[in-house]
């Protein structure tokens, strides 16, 4: 990119788009929640060309958006500005809004113009020089798992389905991959494919998910993961503003229904040298040797990253039996019970996909993980168990853990992902997530109250 070209990007949208009226500055925050500021849009210009200030602490907010001030970025430092820059390219219209607008992905960066190290698209990137420095380019693709729900809880505060557009039943089950669910959110679903097409997102499949009001749609491959995550957080937005535009609400929550199945982020990765040769497939054999040093990597780093493919409390209701959630590090070809699976295809379609992680989790801290735990395989050639052939569920030990203070101990005590992320970003994750879990726990629940208050 020349150096005059950010500029230009924004001068020649502006020229195309003469109605936008105004900009969202977008910054995910360690959450994945789309932080930011609302510009109008005379000042598009001046923000490609100097930037724009926000607070660090906008990467030690918890899930409600309360400052976690144990991390340091907040008021013990002054509640400090930092620069933040346009991503490249990442300039659209969003076209559901009511006022004509856009929107812009920033970076965070540190005064001397060095990537802010609690932002997690500088993490990601961090990972994928390490791979570049191997001559490898990832190709990567993102499977997103939701909820459409009623607007209005029920009689109890809990969330339900929402009314069928099409017969005005709420659903009380579904059937996986049914065609009639896609009928019944024809509209909506038909909405998400217009905006995504304008906006650039490359989403391609639909699916109608085995629970009431679970639909999942499919990112195709791409071979920018940065690009990749940026688009699975904005497809979020999309969903949600869409479901919001039709009286609904989505939601990403790892498990919304205590009786069923939670929303997944299964992410797909290959491995391609630098000509374009996929390095996983190995002619005449299922896999190559590389594929497997790579699982061997990930099966290795997937205890310790488990904080980072489930950093809520409600992440671990997820993980249950009967759900198609491997609750231990476990691969196979094919098989869908597994945490690491290799899906069946030609050879230059050969590739992981990794099925822990849930649909509340960020997406580049998760990307970030799986890079590393790839590269980790491939550099020290970790050699994985065999693979598992049928129902890894009846015959695998659960021996990944499955509560949120032991994954970020996990995550606290290891050497690797300290040597991967960094100990400053550890901290900072560690340090925001104990926090929010802390509060969590003082608070008393309806089912404490129904088991105890009497009782005892």
């Amino acid at each position: 990119m020349s150096s005059h070209s950010p500029r230009l990007e924004a001068d020649t949208f502006l020229a195309s788009h003469p109605d936008v009226e105004a900009i969202d500055l977008l910054l995910p925050d360690l959450n994945g929640v789309v932080r930011g500021k609302r510009i109008e849009r005379e000042a598009l210009s001046k923000v490609y060309k100097e930037g724009v200030a926000m607070p660090a602490s906008v990467f030690s907010l918890d899930i409600t958006g309360s400052t976690i001030e144990e991390c340091g970025l907040g008021l013990e430092i002054g509640e400090p500005d930092q620069p933040c820059k346009p991503v490249a390219s990442s300039l659209t219209t969003t076209p559901w809004q009511k006022r004509p607008m856009a929107q812009l992905l920033m970076n965070m960066y540190e005064s001397d113009g060095s990537p802010f190290f609690a932002d997690p698209r500088h993490v990601l990137a961090q990972q994928l020089d390490r791979l570049k420095a191997l001559g490898l380019t990832p190709v990567v693709a993102v499977e997103l798992e939701f909820y459409l729900l009623d607007q209005n809880r029920d009689q109890r505060g809990k969330p339900q389905p929402p009314l069928s557009p099409k017969t005005g039943k709420r659903e009380g089950h579904t059937q996986v991959y049914s065609i009639n669910d896609l009928d019944n959110y024809a509209d909506f679903l038909h909405d998400i494919a217009d905006y995504t097409t304008a906006q650039g997102i490359p989403a391609d499949t639909a699916v109608a998910e085995n629970a009431p009001g679970q639909f999942e749609i499919n990112l195709k491959h791409q071979d920018d993961p940065l690009a990749a995550c940026d688009n699975a957080i904005l497809l979020k937005r999309v969903i949600k503003a869409t479901a919001d535009k039709h009286g609904m609400e989505a939601s990403f929550m790892a498990r919304p229904y205590e009786n069923e199945a939670g929303n997944g982020l299964h992410v797909h990765i290959s491995l391609l040298d630098s000509d374009g040769n996929n390095v996983f497939a190995q002619s005449g054999q299922p896999y190559s040797d590389k594929l497997q040093h790579a699982v061997g990597g990930l099966l290795a780093m997937m205890a310790d990253s488990m904080a980072l493919f489930c950093p809520n409390v409600n992440s671990y209701r997820r993980l249950q039996p009967g759900y198609y959630v491997a609750m231990a590090p476990t691969w196979g070809v094919d098989n869908r019970t597994v945490a690491v699976r290799i899906p069946a295809g030609p050879d230059a379609a050969r590739r992981i996909e990794h099925r822990i992680s849930g649909a509340d989790a960020n997406p580049y801290l998760v990307m970030a993980a799986l890079l590393a735990g790839i590269h980790h395989g491939l550099t020290a050639q970790i050699t994985p168990p065999a693979p598992i052939v049928g129902n890894a569920f009846a015959t695998e030990r659960e021996n990944l853990p499955n509560r949120l203070p032991d994954t970020l101990d996990a995550l606290r005590n290891s050497a690797l992902i300290r040597e991967y992320f960094g100990n400053r970003f550890v901290e900072l994750f560690a340090t925001c997530k104990a926090s929010e879990l802390a509060e969590f726990e003082r608070h008393v629940t309806t089912l404490e109250t129904q088991w105890f208050l009497s009782t005892l």
